[in-house]
């Protein structure tokens, strides 16, 4: 892995050399603020593509898996929305040795929490994700969301959090409501339309964006859907590294 961009010390002795999973904790660790720092982590093909066949694995490659894990290991809740939870197979988030000495220190739990965007509640609460996590699912959802499904959500073991009214979530009450439950290093992995919404609601704070050698064509997702901004936001390049012709962006609102 190639550093093109400075990254944050220390880096491996030579840029050619492959970067430990301390390394790349270091490189994209939060920024230390009392507030909540919202980040995403997504990849896209060069002509846009974010998913192949409604999924993004295709399109990714070890190291990119690699930085995924990395930014786990480091956030305190996971958000994702309900139709990435049922396309790309979610599980509970694990505890990972690498990151067990950083995350006490940091005063974490041994694994990030999975916070579950819906409003409908459409999900399928017999999925390890809900009955067997090492620490218990939240389920961020609106105020009129079905009863019955909220009912069903809690007995599966997961927390529901109203962060709406009707049946939507508001995107930027879901960061306030899960900061004040103690999350506030915050990491997004879609699926597209959550990403349009946290960008939408001015919430976003930092983009990981791993750029894939790969076209697709076809009529696939970009990273973020939904209606657009009235002016586009500017974020500015803070890292960059390469392998194999992929590209591991970071960049932070301006």
């Amino acid at each position: 892995m190639r550093r093109l961009f400075p990254v944050t010390d220390p880096t491996p002795a030579d840029d050619e050399g492959e970067w430990s999973l301390d390394d790349l904790a270091v490189a994209y660790a939060y920024p230390e603020q009392d507030g909540p720092w919202l980040r995403a982590n997504m990849v896209s093909t060069l002509d846009g593509a974010a998913q192949h066949d409604g999924r993004s694995q295709p399109i990714s490659c070890a190291s990119d898996m690699r930085i995924f894990g990395t930014l786990r290991g480091l956030a305190d809740a996971v958000v994702v929305g309900a139709e990435t939870v049922r396309l790309e197979g979610y599980r509970p988030a694990r505890a990972r040795e690498a990151f067990a000495a950083r995350r006490a220190a940091a005063g974490q739990g041994p694994a990030p929490v999975i916070a579950v965007v819906s409003g409908s509640l459409d999900l399928d609460f017999s999925l390890p994700l809900f009955v067997s996590p090492l620490v218990p699912t939240l389920v961020l959802t609106g105020a009129g969301a079905p009863p019955d499904r909220i009912v069903a959500a809690r007995q599966a073991g997961a927390e529901v959090v109203i962060a709406g009214e009707g049946s939507r979530v508001d995107p930027a009450r879901a960061v306030r409501e899960l900061a004040e439950r103690g999350f506030k290093r915050l990491l997004t992995e879609g699926g597209p339309r959550l990403l349009g919404q946290f960008v939408a609601a001015g919430v976003l704070d930092e983009l990981c964006l791993t750029v894939s050698p790969m076209l697709t064509a076809g009529d696939a997702q970009r990273i973020a859907g939904g209606p657009s901004v009235a002016v586009p936001e500017r974020f500015a390049l803070a890292s960059l590294l390469e392998e194999a012709g992929f590209l591991f962006t970071r960049y932070r609102r301006i």
